[in-house]
């Protein structure tokens, strides 16, 4: 089975539902105000949070390879090194946090207004981290076989549209820049790149 472009795009999506579903459950645990309900609550927020942490292992882990594979030009490779730069210290915060909620639970104290305060500062960080992520895809279209091409204004035209006299309309000219990059004809960006490489001068444009 073919995972394009691997598997970090399966792997994050556990780790941020799994983390901020823990964050909705410990909020229920700290401010519900049946006694009866808070341990339950307490112990499905301990299980998502743990579990969350345990799999962003394997997020980060197929992250880092994807960082090295994915074919990639000068603007995505900025943007992936930003978020591979909140991607980790966001997963070492929830690791921490992980660690302290089972001590916690070792020790049989309930959920704390601290602890609360830094799992919601937590929030905001793997927020961010995701967002980045997805500018990856949805802006610079990484890990994208192919980009579709622009074919009229918006999705409501007709493809198979006449003009009235049985003719078909040419779809609109495209950009150079919306050009779909796949694969090896995708426009490779390497790490160890040669800098002087980055100052070559272009070929004049073709002649309309």
């Amino acid at each position: 089975m073919e995972i394009i472009p691997n598997w970090h795009p399966i792997f994050v999506h556990f780790t941020v539902a799994l983390l901020i579903t823990s964050v909705g459950f410990y909020l229920l645990a700290r401010f519900d105000f049946s006694e009866a309900r808070q341990p339950r609550w307490s112990t499905l927020a301990n299980w998502n949070l743990w579990a969350g942490a345990a799999i962003t292992v394997l997020t980060v882990a197929a992250g880092i390879y994807a960082f090295y594979t994915v074919d990639h030009d000068t603007p995505s490779h900025e943007a992936m090194i930003e978020h591979r730069n909140w991607a980790i210290p966001t997963f070492l915060y929830f690791f921490a946090m992980a660690t302290w909620a089972w001590r916690m639970a070792r020790s049989g104290r309930s959920v704390s207004t601290p602890f609360i305060a830094a799992l919601l500062f937590g929030s905001l960080l793997l927020l961010s981290t995701a967002w980045h992520g997805s500018e990856l895809v949805y802006r610079h279209g990484l890990g994208v076989i192919s980009l579709p091409k622009v074919e009229g204004e918006g999705h409501a035209h007709q493809h198979d549209a006449g003009d009235g006299a049985g003719r078909t309309a040419a779809p609109a000219p495209m950009n150079p820049a919306d050009e779909p990059r796949s694969g090896a004809n995708g426009l490779e960006h390497g790490h160890a790149e040669d800098a002087a490489g980055d100052n070559q001068t272009p070929g004049p444009a073709p002649a309309h």
